[in-house]
């Protein structure tokens, strides 16, 4: 990775990354939204995704907000709240989007859903806008 904004290896979005999540972002109208499949490779206990893999999804959607409007971001403070197991192999939508802004803080909230709208996890987070040199 050449700088700190590199995401080329990123977990959650690097489409190069050869252990990662291949989350594709797409922006519209200041929300973010991604589909992935979560797999065999991501689970904790049998037939359930692990949490911190949605946590690092939902992570991820936060900070892409200020990724794509040319202000990466690092994680302040992260709640998540688990709604419903995910079952690996079930394609799996996530959205955020900017609740607020103080500074260099930004605030926002993040879901994960089923195809059909059923909430697997939420969470709200705090990032803060990175310098020339890291956080």
């Amino acid at each position: 990775m050449d700088s700190p904004r590199d995401a080329s290896l990123c977990f959650v979005c690097s489409q190069t990354n050869p252990v990662g999540l291949h989350v594709t972002f797409a922006v519209a109208g200041g929300r973010v939204t991604g589909e992935f499949v979560p797999s065999d490779l991501h689970v904790g206990f049998s037939r359930v995704v692990h949490g911190g893999i949605l946590a690092a999804v939902l992570d991820d959607a936060l900070a892409a907000i200020g990724y794509y409007q040319g202000e990466p971001t690092v994680t302040a403070r992260l709640a998540v709240r688990y709604r419903k197991s995910a079952v690996p192999g079930v394609p799996l939508r996530v959205a955020a989007e900017e609740t607020g802004r103080r500074g260099a803080l930004r605030h926002g909230k993040a879901v994960v859903t089923e195809a059909d709208g059923t909430v697997i996890a939420e969470a709200e987070g705090t990032m803060v806008v990175m310098d020339g040199e890291g956080a």
